[in-house]
């Protein structure tokens, strides 16, 4: 697939020159923090040593005097709490922390988490009759509940009161709740918008710590909120950044027992970053409430010995197994559908429906259709006879709001930028992918439609020292907002041991014109220029460093994004 390159802009040759003056690094590595709003010595020195002092005041969120006031209230009195939460990464590992935390010096709680299935997404009438008839007049939802207003009225009615700690979009209305903690709120005036739910879990957590306990006693769960940060894609930047940073520590050298019981299933042999999070902790903790129900993945996250860890993970790992099988069927026949028509192979979008496909897996497939062809994407199945979806979006598209444009069409929707979920009629279906289809054939750009490379810097081989790795190394937790470095070095040619492996893969010594410095260069899924590459021709190189092991021995490596021809 053709990519397109976009070059960051280049602040000023002074300004460059007097960031790298004021923390000693070279101009290339001062580009690259300019270019992240670090443009002095005071935020230079925020960014590459993250503190806990830096994280935000949690009572500078809207309502949350109010949340710990009637969180105190419950606990003087012996209410019981219920912590209810929705059944992705982001719910369970919110609610683990919050119930985790509170049922340390608190017992009058437990926790809640809607089946996927026969509930839905959001605050179900069937939970708050299930709290109802436990005795629970407190409920904490983590991850959903902002635009649960009959379900918080239900509940007002019942004598349950509610908190609700949600980052998603709120409605034009906000629940009649206690206290609704949301950063989006247009009348919230915390600093930091991005944090994800498990992120605002804690900071209720650190505000009712702060106020009657110690703070310190958080940061157990940080391991938590960090997978949760990688898994729910939000910007690594402001809280995030810091809560990433101490998070990857806590969960490297010393994860809960059921983080660790799952690094071990996994088989993780080194430290896990951002990626490493997203690639094997997430999706495993995701399929016990895609294919089953996700108060297994819980269980899992509030295990306190290693032993019931390991039987809990043992189990959860089984789910993926089972959830990678649908994933791939399902895909299969997806880009069958697409392949198999004129008009969805032409289309601005790709709406598919099918009522067997499972749907815990749907969202997993919009994904990889979108890695294929590149354009917004919803995948349909049916559930409790209405057709449910999961959508995704390409960058810089607004999916929401090409959803909310549907909206007449739809019984409820909800989501991000480039992620959504949406429940209809079947009577509306086809409405429904005819309109999509338009609002995104209006709306999306020649320019949206082509991948994009984000290039940092172009930069000689010659530059890239070991001192200049070292430095770039320090810029992570690397995730959206604070990506990798991307770099373009030019007059790039093979210099020897060029080899595909595995029919999709290239790997080759990389040289470079004028040049005596070489590395090791690897393309996934870039076999389609290994001839180019085999006859000699010189190339410009749009590449990532990382460092590779082999027999002991650590050596840097360029990690090919793409390669253009001269």
């Amino acid at each position: 697939m053709h990519k397109r390159w976009v070059y960051k802009s280049l602040p000023t040759d002074d300004s460059v020159s007097a960031l790298s003056t004021s923390i000693n690094v070279n101009k290339y590595i001062a580009t690259i923090l300019w270019q992240r709003g670090i443009t002095e010595f005071e935020s230079a020195k925020k960014f590459f040593r993250p503190s806990l002092s830096h994280l935000h005041d949690p009572f500078l969120m809207k309502d949350m005097a109010a949340a710990i006031d009637r969180l105190k209230k419950a606990i003087n009195s012996n209410e019981k709490i219920l912590i209810y939460g929705d059944y992705d990464v982001d719910g369970t590992t919110a609610v683990a922390l919050v119930y985790s935390y509170l049922k340390s010096f608190y017992p009058h709680c437990d926790f809640y988490i809607p089946d996927r299935y026969a509930e839905g997404y959001g605050v179900s009438e069937a939970g708050i009759k299930w709290a109802e008839e436990n005795g629970f007049s407190l409920i904490i939802a983590l991850d959903l509940g902002v635009k649960a207003i009959d379900a918080v009225t239900l509940a007002t009615s019942k004598n349950i009161d509610f908190i609700i700690c949600d980052h998603h979009l709120p409605g034009a209305s906000i629940p009649h709740a206690v206290a609704v903690l949301d950063p989006k709120r247009s009348d919230c005036d915390y600093p930091f918008k991005e944090l994800s739910g498990c992120g605002l879990g804690f900071k209720l957590m650190q505000a009712f710590a702060r106020t009657y306990r110690h703070e310190e006693e958080l940061y157990d769960y940080l391991d938590l909120v960090v997978v949760s940060i990688a898994s729910d894609i939000v910007p690594i930047t402001d809280e995030n950044r810091v809560l990433a940073h101490f998070g990857l520590q806590k969960l490297n050298q010393n994860p809960l027992p059921g983080l660790k019981a799952l690094k071990d299933i996994a088989g993780t042999k080194t430290d896990l970053d951002i990626s490493g999070i997203v690639f094997t902790l997430g999706p495993r903790i995701n399929a016990a409430g895609r294919v089953a129900h996700a108060r297994a993945a819980v269980e899992l996250l509030i295990a306190s010995t290693e032993e019931e860890a390991l039987a809990c993970a043992e189990k959860v790992n089984l789910k993926n197994d089972i959830r990678r099988e649908f994933d791939l069927s399902i895909t299969e026949e997806a880009i069958a559908m697409i392949e198999g028509s004129e008009e969805l192979k032409n289309a601005k979008s790709t709406v598919l429906f099918k009522n067997t496909w499972h749907k815990g897996v749907i969202g997993i497939v919009a994904a990889r259709c979108v890695e294929k062809y590149y354009r917004p994407t919803v995948i349909l199945t049916e559930s409790n006879d209405k057709i449910t979806g999961s959508a995704r979006s390409v960058k810089d598209f607004d999916l929401y709001e090409a959803i909310y444009a549907c909206s007449d069409l739809l019984e409820k929707f909800g989501g991000h930028k480039y992620a959504a979920g949406l429940t209809l009629d079947k009577s509306n279906l086809a409405a429904f992918q005819q309109r999509f289809e338009k609002v995104v054939a209006e709306n999306i750009t020649e320019e949206m439609q082509t991948p994009v490379v984000e290039i940092d810097v172009v930069v000689d081989f010659d530059n890239i020292t070991s001192k200049f790795n070292n430095v770039v190394k320090q810029m992570a937790p690397f995730g959206p907002e604070n990506q990798r470095p991307m770099f373009e070095t030019d007059r790039v040619f093979v210099k020897n041991n060029l080899s595909g492996f595995k029919e999709r893969h290239v790997r080759f010594l990389a040289g470079q014109e004028g040049n005596d410095r070489v590395f090791n260069a690897v393309g996934f899924d870039l076999i389609e220029h290994y001839d180019r590459l085999a006859s000699g021709q010189s190339f410009k190189m749009a590449y990532t460093l990382e460092e590779n092991t082999f027999n002991g021995i650590t050596t840097l490596q360029a990690r090919i994004k793409d390669l253009k021809f001269d």
